[in-house]
Order: structure tokens, then sequence, then C-alpha cells
């Protein structure tokens, strides 16, 4: 008995500390799965051994005062966190409607409560949403249309322009839609079959879900991948990228016919395609949704083989352009291509002269969110980004935001930048 009694006050020695940081740590992306009933344990757990250490006669004792302050702290800190997650809330949709108008169409934001983007929508604080796995898991496909429909309605009750909806239907391993939706192969599936059977096979699935995902009221599709597919697996840490089950083929000829008939087939059901993950992420190691990345491959190697597929279908279509967290060494070595000017505008830009919309990987992803983000942001969109995706965890546009907001308002960002930014999302997506 005497020995569990002391296996239980080293246990609790050795959670106070973990807990605390927990706590102080509440709105971190890595513990989203503690939010809401999670926060509420974790404070009625401390309060519950304060209790029982104070019933027990701990508090006597040095050690015991020690630890029973040691479990008062995780409240605390969870009181401290929110607090300033509140208020930098408060400081953004306190934001005037001229910082709104200004910054707010760079924005396309995940969300989980509906009167929370729905301010968001009608203040103008975003001009985009993106819709996943929780927004229709447990409900109908009519409940998400109509809370799409509402959304919009509110934008033009405001007088602004309808909202940008995106989703994330690549088919195979990611179709955060499916189900309800129909749960389309992988388009690396057709890299085996004659030429005229992939392209015909690939349009039908664009077509697929460009006619399910318009139903819903969604305009941009987050695919087709055209990353090359790596040889074989070669990090067996990454849990979340799996390029080699997402990309299509290892030869870019074929990832360029087969991405281009799956283009075709979503814009001519109305909704665009985003090619992802350029500057490619296929050569990488490292799982961007974790850690910094680099491509160390000649950049005439990559013109001529990863990037191939890239230059082809946004010459053939109206397809976005999503920059991944990818650090291209041999062009920018000191910051990710995601918020490179360097890489967005020298290359992307001036060099291929695509001016059409330019978005980044989600900023939440550790190889992002982990580092200096404000800076990430303000470069982002001074390099020429148009669209700054906020997805995995919506509660972290705040931040992101207020990033963008101190930024304009200590003029770190670029004005012409901005504008031109707003006139290729007008063009690309024009009002009703």
């Amino acid at each position: 008995m005497q020995l569990i009694r002391r296996i239980g006050l080293i246990l609790l020695w050795l959670a106070a500390p973990v807990l605390a940081f927990a706590a102080a740590n509440k709105n971190d992306p890595y513990l989203i799965a503690l939010r809401g009933a999670g926060n509420v344990a974790l404070v009625a757990v401390s309060i519950v051994v304060v209790v029982v250490l104070l019933r027990r006669g701990r508090w006597r004792s040095m050690a015991g005062k020690l630890l029973v302050l040691l479990w008062c702290l995780p409240p605390l800190l969870m009181a401290v966190a929110h607090s300033r997650f509140e208020l930098r809330k408060h400081g953004v949709l306190s934001a005037s409607a001229a910082e709104a108008r200004q910054l707010g169409p760079h924005f396309m934001v995940g969300y989980a409560s509906f009167p929370e983007v729905a301010r968001l929508a009608e203040q103008g604080l975003i001009g985009g949403i993106y819709v996943t796995r929780h927004n229709i898991r447990g409900r109908t496909v009519d409940a998400l249309r109509a809370e799409i429909a509402a959304l919009q309605d509110k934008r033009r009750a405001a007088g602004l322009s309808s909202l940008i909806v995106a989703a994330d239907q690549e088919g195979g391993i990611v179709g955060h839609l499916s189900p309800p939706l129909t749960k389309v192969p992988a388009l690396a599936t057709l890299a085996g079959l004659a030429p005229d059977v992939q392209q015909a096979k690939a349009e039908e699935f664009g077509r697929i879900h460009g006619r399910e995902l318009s139903g819903l009221g969604i305009n941009l599709n987050l695919a087709p991948v055209l990353d090359l597919k790596p040889p074989a697996r070669r990090n067996r840490l990454d849990f979340h990228t799996l390029i080699g089950q997402r990309a299509i083929a290892t030869d870019p000829v074929v990832v360029g016919a087969i991405a281009s008939a799956y283009v075709h087939g979503l814009e001519a059901s109305g909704v665009g395609a985003t090619l992802k993950h350029f500057p490619g992420i296929g050569r990488v190691r490292t799982d961007t949704h974790h850690f910094s990345a680099n491509l160390d491959t000649p950049v005439k190697e990559l013109e001529a083989s990863d990037w191939r597929p890239f230059r082809e279908v946004l010459a053939q279509s109206h397809s976005a352009l999503m920059v991944g967290h990818v650090t291209l060494t041999a062009i920018d070595p000191d910051r990710a291509a995601s918020h490179s000017k360097r890489v967005v505008e020298g290359i992307i830009r001036d060099t291929w002269n695509y001016q059409g919309v330019v978005m980044t990987d989600d900023l939440v992803m550790g190889a992002i969110y982990q580092h200096d983000v404000c800076k990430a942001v303000v470069e982002a969109i001074d390099a020429g980004v148009d669209l700054l995706l906020v997805a995995y965890d919506g509660a972290q546009f705040y931040r992101i935001f207020d990033c963008a907001l101190d930024g304009a308002r200590k003029g770190k960002l670029d004005a012409a930048a901005l504008r031109a930014s707003e006139a290729r999302l007008v063009r690309a997506f024009p009002a009703d």
C-alpha cells in the first residue's frame, strides 16, 4: 500500500508540469483535441487533485505546499491563455472597414462554428472558406449546402462579393467530403492505363468531383496533386503528407496528361482547380505538416522534370497554384517558397508569366506555424501571394490575421502588391 502511494505521488509530481504546459498552450494547433470538453476536464482534474491534497494535509510540508501550487497552475495558465486569445480575437473583430476591405479578401479559413465564420464573412475579414470532413460529419449534403448558401446570403446582404468556397477532393486517400460525396479513386490508379483511357477516366473523375462540389456551392477544389511520385517511401515518420500515395506518377509527361484531363472535367462542371504543391514535395524527405523542409535540387533539373506538369496545366487551364512550405534552396535558402518573393514573383510571375491566383498551403502547418508566422504572413503578401490558407485549425485565423493587421498598421505591407493581388482575385472569381 505504501508503495502504491509513493508511485501515485511521483505521478502527481510528473503530471503537474505536463498539465501546466498543456494549459498554457491550450490554443496551439497540436492541442486542438483538448479544446472544449478536454479543457474543462483538465481544469476539473486540477481542482480535484488540489482538494484531495489539501484534505490529506499535504499543505503542512514544504514539498506538499509546492505540489499543491503546481496543481494550481493549470487553471491559472489556461485562464491567461484564454484571455490572450480573446483579446487578439477582439482586436481582429474590431478592425476598421477599410482594413477589412484591404486584407480580408486574401484569407481563406476553415471553420467549426457557423456563427463565428458568419461574423467573419459579414465583416469582410475573410475572402473564402474551406469546408472539410468535420463540416459534413453527421450531417446531410442538404444541410451543408444550406449553410454555404446562408453564408453567401450574408455576404450579399453586407454588400460584399461572394465567398470563395474550397474543398479538398483529390480522390483516393484524400476525399474529405466522401462520404457522403462519391469516393473517387486516386488519379494515380490511372497511370498504368493506355493514354486515351487515362485521359477519359481522369476527365470523368473531374466531372464527378466538379458536379458534386458545384451542387454544394463549392467553387474551388484543392486538387490535383502534381508532385512527382517518389520512387519509394523514404520517411517512415511521414504520417500526413503521404505523397507516395497521392502523387500521380514518376513521369512528368503522364502527370501532366492525367492532371490536364482531370482539370478539364472539373472546370467543365464550374469548379476551379488548384495545382499543388509547388515547388514539389516528391523529392523532400521531411513532412512539412510538422517540420521545415529543403528542396536542394538544381532549378534546371526541376524545370525539366518536377515543374513541367505545373507549367503545362497552368497554360491550358484557369487553375490556381498552391505553393508549399518547402525551402527552394537554390533560389531562396532563407525562407519557404510559400512566402518567398524570389520564388513567387521571380519564378511564378516573372519567369513563367503566370498571372493567376497563387495561394499558400495551410499556414497552420508546423513548417510555418512553429516559426515566425507573422514574418511569413507579411512576406507572403508582399511576395504576391493572393490567398493565405488557414485550414486545419480555423481558430488560428485570429493570430494570423492579426499578423497582417499589425503589418499593415506598421507600413510593412506593399500596397501595390495588395492591389495587384485583389485584381487577380476579381478576375479569377468575378462577382455574381
